[in-house]
């Protein structure tokens, strides 16, 4: 129950006895021990998340990020099938924005699953509305003229195809290297 002290010997006959803290004064100590115990598990646990939380200098991401080239699909002279950047280059590590734009002369469905799932994205938007994917999208679908906005961070490092699906014979593909 409680350790045997001295003080707790009856003072005639040396032996134990069975008193339990009652008296104000062992109150008091019972108490200061607790909350000593209580401060030094506080203390504990505070260098615990000062020593082993978020770094004082981690930075988001998502901020200070690069426009990538644009990749537009067909041109404004009636060319479907032109795509006058085709291969971007990125580095690791760093926040970027990739818009594709449709001129709307066909339907294109922008093909890219590897570059995807490589990927962390922050947001795609399209028409100044945001879609925060908790995946990576199987593909982006232009029905009409317009530009979809990509934001992400690379997360692994290659060079991953993208295509036009069913448009690959006209030249409707590139590449997305991450160094």
């Amino acid at each position: 129950m409680f350790p045997v002290f001295a003080r707790d010997r009856a003072p005639s006959t040396g032996k134990t006895s069975d008193k339990t803290p009652t008296d104000a004064k062992e109150k008091r100590m019972t108490r200061g021990h607790h909350r000593l115990r209580t401060g030094l598990i506080f203390t504990a646990l505070l260098g615990a998340a000062l020593m082993f939380g978020a770094p004082s200098h981690a930075i988001d991401l998502a901020k200070g990020r690069q426009d990538l080239p644009e990749i537009v699909l067909g041109d404004t002279n009636g060319n479907d099938f032109a795509v006058p950047v085709k291969d971007i280059t990125m580095e690791g590590g760093k926040s970027y924005r990739l818009n594709i734009t449709s001129n709307g002369g066909k339907e294109y469905k922008f093909m890219a699953p590897e570059f995807f799932r490589n990927v962390w994205l922050n947001q795609i938007v399209v028409n100044h509305l945001e879609i925060h994917p908790y995946g990576a999208p199987h593909h982006l679908e232009f029905d009409d003229a317009g530009t979809i906005s990509v934001e992400f961070v690379p997360i692994r490092t290659g060079t991953f195809k993208w295509w036009i699906e069913g448009l690959e014979e006209k030249g409707m593909v590139g590449t997305l290297t991450v160094k």
